[in-house]
């Protein structure tokens, strides 16, 4: 036999990626970026503290690009990210990285329900204007 099958433990070798995530219509580079705070993140408080050059460095991005990703998961409603600040040994005190809290995946099912209808309403208003104006062309008073 070429290979050999080997027993995954579970736990240790895993992260949960909610199912939810993919009806969001994110980008491939969002996902990436959300998938790795969620590798990163505490179980228990939901928090991680990887920088923007940790984070390009896991999923192969600039800086600036995982910060425009970043961006677009705090739109979205999946995390929130709160500045942090250290304090240097002579005293100093220097920005540190975000702090990054992971939000529940309903919420961010929510928003996006919520913008899709609100599409849908504006789209059927645009529709319902067209109309109005085709009729008024046709028949003029």
């Amino acid at each position: 036999m070429l290979w050999q099958y080997t027993k995954r433990d579970s736990v240790k070798n895993f992260f949960p990626l909610p199912n939810e995530i993919f009806s969001l219509g994110l980008s491939s580079g969002a996902l990436a970026v959300y998938s790795y705070l969620l590798y990163c993140e505490d179980r228990k408080t939901y928090q991680c503290w990887p920088s923007y050059g940790s984070i390009g460095k896991a999923v192969r991005m600039s800086v600036n690009t995982v910060r425009k990703y970043v961006a677009d998961l705090e739109e979205r409603g999946l995390v929130v990210t709160e500045s942090t600040s250290v304090t240097t040994r002579d005293g100093r005190k220097r920005n540190g990285t975000l702090r990054y809290t992971i939000l529940p995946i309903q919420n961010a099912v929510d928003l996006h329900n919520q913008h899709q209808l609100r599409r849908l309403e504006e789209t059927t208003e645009q529709m319902q204007v067209a109309k109005k104006l085709v009729a008024s062309k046709e028949h003029p008073a």
